[in-house]
């Protein structure tokens, strides 16, 4: 009988994102591709430091039982099978459950994500990305970072900008016209119309679903802590505020923070949340918090054009 992921949770991470491979891409592209495959080789039982995504994707991992498996966590890689032995000896060391994997030989990876259900791309290469969010698929591009993940904590927080994001960027370009009053008279006007969906839609709403079943499990049991908070962190501000939440509304997701900051910078607030990822499509966002908590670009939008 064939294992099916229709209804699994199911995420893709290239190997850039889950551990740090900075020593073997500076071989390969300083050396080429040969002079990779044997350091690959030669370093393959060396365990690789951990990476951007991977506070993540082992909070993610922990919601499965033995009972239940719920998250499938897919390796989408540009390595061949032999030089990306390295990386799956490194998720056996740090005891991740993922078993599932492509290799592609220096090909994209992403047009594999509907294969496996995927819901998201997240990756440390801007151009497999960039190409993803091009063509319709649900992807990032994870920033270095000086994250140091505290492991006593079990909770999973996931911050989300919105337009561009969540939401398409229909607003945010009359918001780039410039005339800031003419953008919150428009905003107020259709505040009872909820926008279309952004690039991160699907998964959004995906780990809404998740969210719903450890409160369940709190419901069902007092004792159990849930283990996903979600929060939106806006530029948005009163008036424009009211169309966010009829937007959350309509999808039937419920958000356990909302910061509608106008104009004050994000990190003030995510300083505090401290997010174990946070999305935005906007660069100069990300380079704002991307050293304190991991943070993923999506290059989606009139501001990434």
């Amino acid at each position: 009988m064939s294992y099916k992921l229709d209804n699994k949770f199911v995420i893709a991470v290239a190997s850039s994102a889950l551990f740090d491979l900075s020593d073997s891409d500076k071989v390969f592209r300083e050396h080429g591709e040969e002079a990779y495959r044997q350091y690959q080789r030669d370093h393959e039982h060396e365990v690789l430091s951990i990476g951007v995504a991977y506070p993540l994707i082992k909070r993610l991992l922990s919601i499965n039982t033995p009972e239940e498996q719920i998250v499938e966590v897919i390796l989408l890689s540009r390595n061949d099978p032999d030089t990306g032995l390295r990386v799956f000896k490194s998720i056996e060391h740090y005891e991740l459950g993922i078993s599932r994997a492509v290799f592609v030989a220096g090909n994209q990876p992403f047009p594999y994500m509907n294969s496996f259900n995927a819901c998201l791309f997240l990756s440390g290469n801007p151009d497999d990305v960039r190409e993803a969010v091009e063509r319709g698929f649900p992807a990032g591009c994870i920033y270095p970072s000086d994250y140091i993940d505290n492991e006593a904590d079990n909770e999973l927080r996931l911050a989300f900008d919105f337009d561009g994001v969540i939401a398409d960027d229909s607003a945010e370009s009359i918001f780039q016209t410039g005339q800031l009053a003419g953008f919150h008279s428009h905003e107020k006007q259709m505040a009872d119309e909820p926008l279309p969906g952004g690039p991160l839609i699907r998964f959004f709403t995906e780990i809404s679903k998740l969210q719903k079943r450890e409160i369940q499990k709190n419901q069902d049991d007092p004792a159990y802590k849930p283990k996903i908070r979600l929060a939106i962190v806006t530029a948005r501000n009163a008036p424009a505020h009211e169309r966010v939440i009829t937007t959350l509304r309509k999808l039937d997701i419920r958000v356990d923070e909302a910061f509608f900051l106008g104009g004050v910078e994000k990190s003030s607030v995510l300083n505090v949340f401290k997010p174990h990822i946070f999305f935005d499509d906007q660069v100069g966002h990300i380079k704002g918090v991307a050293s304190m908590f991991p943070s993923v670009h999506v290059p989606f939008g009139v501001k990434n054009k």
